[in-house]
């Protein structure tokens, strides 16, 4: 039985960190398990006067994504002690399709060149998810230190992180098929 899983990342960069950190997420899933990202680039600034003047084509492909995922994973870089204003309009345009966050499996993962590898930013995501009634993973977490020391050639290459991830991985899978 296969899983889809809608992936929001919440950084722009061709670079980024939390996209690898997705990709890698996507290479030790477990069988069965597909993970595709939804790139949030044009998605405009949410704005009611936009959506009451008719969703734009970005918005209904999100929505349609989501609607069309068994679940999602919710990747952040930290900014200023909380998680991205990328990922939060992404969510904030995901919230106006009728509820269709609630009750999804959500799991949040991040990554930072710094020390605590993005914790905060997943405290306060996670806080959102809740408040949007999503059945949150509770753990494991994957906050990830240090975070562009273990990336070569835009590949995760530590095996103990490689590994912990294909853990969170495994148990969300348990998790998502909780809620099928």
């Amino acid at each position: 039985m296969s899983i889809k899983v809608l992936a929001l990342v919440g950084s722009l960069r061709k670079g980024s960190l939390n996209k690898v950190l997705v990709q890698t997420a996507a290479e030790e899933a477990p069988a069965g398990m597909e993970i595709t990202i939804f790139p949030l680039n044009d998605l405009p600034l949410y704005n009611t006067d936009v959506e009451t003047a008719g969703l734009p084509e970005s918005v209904v492909a999100l929505h349609e994504a989501i609607k069309n995922s068994d679940a999602m994973i919710l990747a952040t870089p930290e900014y200023n002690g909380s998680f991205s204003g990328v990922l939060k309009n992404g969510i904030d345009w995901a919230s106006r399709g009728g509820g269709i966050l609630a009750k999804k499996p959500v799991v949040t993962m991040g990554g930072s060149p710094g020390a605590l590898g993005g914790t905060k930013a997943q405290e306060h995501l996670r806080a959102v998810c809740l408040h949007l009634g999503m059945y949150l993973l509770p753990k494991p977490t994957v906050a990830v230190p240090h975070f562009g020391k273990k990336i070569e050639d835009g590949k995760l290459t530590d095996d103990q992180t490689r590994e912990f991830i294909g853990g969170q991985m495994a148990a969300f899978e348990e998790w998502i098929n909780r809620f099928k």
